[in-house]
């Protein structure tokens, strides 16, 4: 097994070591908290539509429970006589 590599092992003790040992330490960071940002994103999204999906649902209910039957009509409305005099 090999040793894990750290900033320490990879900059030794060169005299940049320090400065630089912050910015390589947040390089080799950045993926793994780009990911964990990323995860936590698609998490509230998915939630929210979840969410919007059972709200639609329940207003879909509400509207089938509450539909009065349609009301039957003639097919061809009627003349006003009154209107019809040029």
């Amino acid at each position: 097994m090999s040793p894990k590599t750290t900033v320490g092992n990879m900059l030794g003790n060169h005299l940049f070591a320090a400065p630089l040992g912050g910015v390589l330490a947040r390089v080799l960071e950045w993926p793994v908290t780009a990911q964990q940002h990323a995860r936590r994103n698609a998490m509230i999204a998915a939630t929210a539509c979840a969410a919007r999906r059972v709200e639609r649902e329940e207003v879909a209910d509400f509207l089938r429970s509450n539909e009065s039957p349609a009301v039957e009509t003639d097919a061809a409305p009627t003349a006003d006589p009154a209107r019809s005099h040029g």
